[in-house]
Order: structure tokens, then sequence, then C-alpha cells
């Protein structure tokens, strides 16, 4: 753990709603402050396809983002980010050169399930 981090009880941590969805469009975000895409993700039927920003344009094209599942928060409220009502907070790890490495399931897994 961090110095930073607080510790938090296992009760806070399931109150972290983590769901896996797929990508099913992305577009560019030209008004955001750091490069970005726009992406709208299906979370399945209990949630349906919500809005996200994501700043993973070193990584990966908005061709390669469609089709691939993530995991994001879906339990925050939704955030203005610029001119887009971000609805999800899309999870990813920094590499070494501090770029963001989207998390995913290592396999296809429903839309909506949770992360436990």
């Amino acid at each position: 753990m961090s110095e930073g981090a607080a510790r938090i009880t296992f009760d806070d941590f399931l109150r972290v709603d983590i769901r896996v969805g797929t990508i099913v469009e992305v577009s560019p975000f030209p008004e955001a402050r750091k490069p970005a895409y726009r992406m709208r993700v299906n979370f399945g039927p209990e949630i349906g396809v919500r809005t996200s920003s994501a700043q993973v344009t070193d990584l990966y094209t908005m061709e390669s983002l469609v089709g691939r599942q993530v995991a994001a928060v879906v339990n925050f409220p939704p955030r203005q980010i610029g001119p887009v009502m971000s609805e999800v907070l899309t999870l990813g790890f920094p590499d070494e050169d501090g770029q963001v490495v989207l998390v995913a399931p290592e396999r296809a897994v429903p839309n909506g399930a949770h992360l436990f």
C-alpha cells in the first residue's frame, strides 16, 4: 500500500461498482485538455450504454478500441469534462512511460459483470 493511500474496509470496496463493458463507439475529443477519446461503452441491459472519456490516444487507435472490453466504475456521479458528460470512469494503469493501459478481463465475460 502506498504511503498516501488510506485503508478502507471491505464494505467500502463493495460500494464501488466496477463492471465490464464493451466499447461500441469511439470518437475524437479535441476539446479535452489532454489528448483523449470520447467512448460509448455497453454495460448490458441493466446499465445500458454509457459515455466516458479516456486519455489513451498514445497506445490505442479509435479503431482498435471498438469491440474491446474494459473495466469501469459505474456508480460515480456523472462528471462534466469540457462539452462531454462522462458517466463512467474507465480504469487503467500507467505503463513505465506514464501512458494509460486499459484494465480488461483476460477473456470475454458478459457485459455488466461485476468485479469481485
